[in-house]
């Protein structure tokens, strides 16, 4: 194991622009996968349900936030905590090879999973050769 496998990693807070929510508003952390068709993208949205997730594609940035509902936490008194709650906001710019009109999003046990597919000109083709 290398040591980035087991290290503590902290939650990015997000920096930057006036907030519209109450609450603090974290970056969550994903992985972006590429295959011939398409780019995947896993984002870590713990707490939040699908009925808090926005995503949102506009003047090609991606858009995703999640909203956790803090009802839960309000009548508690946090002894020690390692897992701050809060909002998730993160954006990504995307390449004019990703077709916008057919990205895929599901949540799975706090997971958000993107299929962003490429464009038809932007996946590998084969090329017949001719003979003179």
């Amino acid at each position: 194991m290398t040591p980035q496998e087991i290290s503590v990693r902290k939650k990015q807070e997000a920096a930057g622009g006036e907030q519209t929510r109450p609450g603090r508003t974290f970056v969550p952390d994903v992985d972006i996968c590429e295959t011939t068709d398409s780019l995947w993208l896993w984002a870590d949205l713990p707490g939040v349900d699908e009925r808090s997730i926005a995503v949102n594609l506009a003047d090609g940035v991606l858009a995703i936030e999640g909203q956790v509902s803090l009802d839960e936490y309000e009548k508690l008194k946090p002894v020690y905590t390692e897992y701050n709650v809060g909002n998730y906001a993160r954006r990504f710019s995307l390449s004019e090879h990703i077709d916008g009109s057919r990205i895929t999003a599901r949540i799975v046990n706090g997971v958000l999973e993107l299929q962003l597919p490429k464009s038809a000109a932007a996946q590998p083709r084969k090329i017949p050769v001719a003979a003179a």
